[in-house]
């Protein structure tokens, strides 16, 4: 029998996200044939008590679960040493999603769900990300980027670069964050200055990307290198963009699954989604985000996310409920593509 262990929580800004795609998780998972087990990460990188996992993950969810009491997580694996063991990490954002963690399971040498390590933070880094996916000959908006050793030394030096490149509205992004979180819209100069400051507090580089008016379209992939993609689904934002508030607070957003697309339209979007999990090397689940422009039906590649929402409200389950499978039929296929990359890897030579 598998023993899933579900880990949550995090040192990232998203970090209240992950308990609810672990609830959802947890709700849906095979119990009867899986022994199921689940640990969270404190702000701090420390590992929370079963006491403080109850106040944050839905009880219902927590019915039969196992919350281990231990010092930290990567200790209780690499001590419990059961070979029947799939690490499924629901860790939104940095120290998670980034290839951190999924390093940690690699030397432990722990069977693990979505992208490897460096699929994770090449997906996370949107300036890596454009360069590569702008290098297969996908389409990505342009876009400056600057460090914050830059900033700080020549902030009108690049307010110049951005002015002489790119046209107003454009939006500033950390480069290694997800959810919409430190995304600002700016469409004059004014407020472009804070926009970047403010960005700079949760990454040290940041992305100003030229802004459309758009749709935005979305595809959940799943699989290794013969990867599938579901219908396209599209986010109706309440706010003038998808930022965080219209995602998780607001409750105003609406999802059409699947898209208003014309057919021959929505199976370019889907074999667009397929090229872009391969370029980035991404494996087991990813949503990949789109921008169509309204005005001239251009398609452009957002961002991927290597570990998309699991929430009620999350659009990467959705899809694939629209496209024949189950919540339940899809965590099962996750989990077996993560046992699957193991044993494939395991024949790799580690001696000359």
């Amino acid at each position: 029998m598998k023993h899933v262990l579900v880990l949550c929580g995090g040192r990232s800004v998203e970090h209240e996200i992950s308990f609810q795609s672990a609830s959802s998780i947890l709700r849906h998972l095979d119990r009867s044939s899986a022994r199921l087990s689940l640990l969270g990460i404190a702000r701090d990188g420390s590992t929370l008590s079963p006491v403080e996992l109850r106040s944050r993950i839905d009880p219902e969810s927590l019915e039969g679960i196992e919350l281990p009491q231990t010092r930290h997580w990567a200790i209780w694996i690499q001590e419990l040493r059961d070979p029947a063991l799939i690490v499924f990490p629901v860790l939104h954002g940095p120290f998670g999603e980034d290839g951190t963690v999924q390093g940690v399971l690699e030397i432990l040498d722990v069977p693990y769900v979505g992208a490897a390590v460096g699929g994770s933070a090449v997906g996370m880094n949107k300036i890596y990300c454009k360069a590569i996916l702008d290098h297969a000959g996908l389409p990505v908006l342009p876009a400056r980027f600057c460090s914050v050793s830059r900033w700080r030394r020549d902030p009108d030096g690049f307010l110049a670069e951005v002015e002489a490149r790119l046209v107003y509205p454009v939006f500033v992004k950390p480069a290694n964050l997800g959810s919409s979180v430190g995304v600002s819209r700016c469409v004059s100069s004014t407020g472009l200055g804070e926009a970047i400051e403010r960005a700079l507090t949760y990454d040290e580089w940041v992305l100003v990307e030229r802004g459309i008016e758009a749709r935005e379209i979305e595809v959940s992939v799943l699989g290794s290198f013969e990867a599938r993609a579901s219908v396209p689904g599209e986010i109706v934002p309440s706010d003038i963009f998808y930022s965080y508030e219209a995602k998780y607070l607001s409750g105003d957003s609406r999802l059409l699954i699947p898209a208003p697309l014309p057919e021959e339209l929505a199976d370019s979007i889907r074999g667009l989604a397929l090229r872009v999990f391969s370029a980035l090397h991404l494996e087991g689940m990813a949503r990949i985000d789109f921008l169509l422009d309204k005005r001239t039906g251009e398609i452009w590649v957002n961002e991927p996310n290597t570990i998309p929402g699991f929430t009620q409200i999350s659009m990467y389950p959705k899809l694939w409920e629209a496209s024949g499978l189950s919540y339940t039929e899809l965590l099962a296929s996750l989990l077996d593509l993560a046992v699957e990359r193991r044993a494939r890897r395991s024949h790799l030579r580690v001696e000359r």
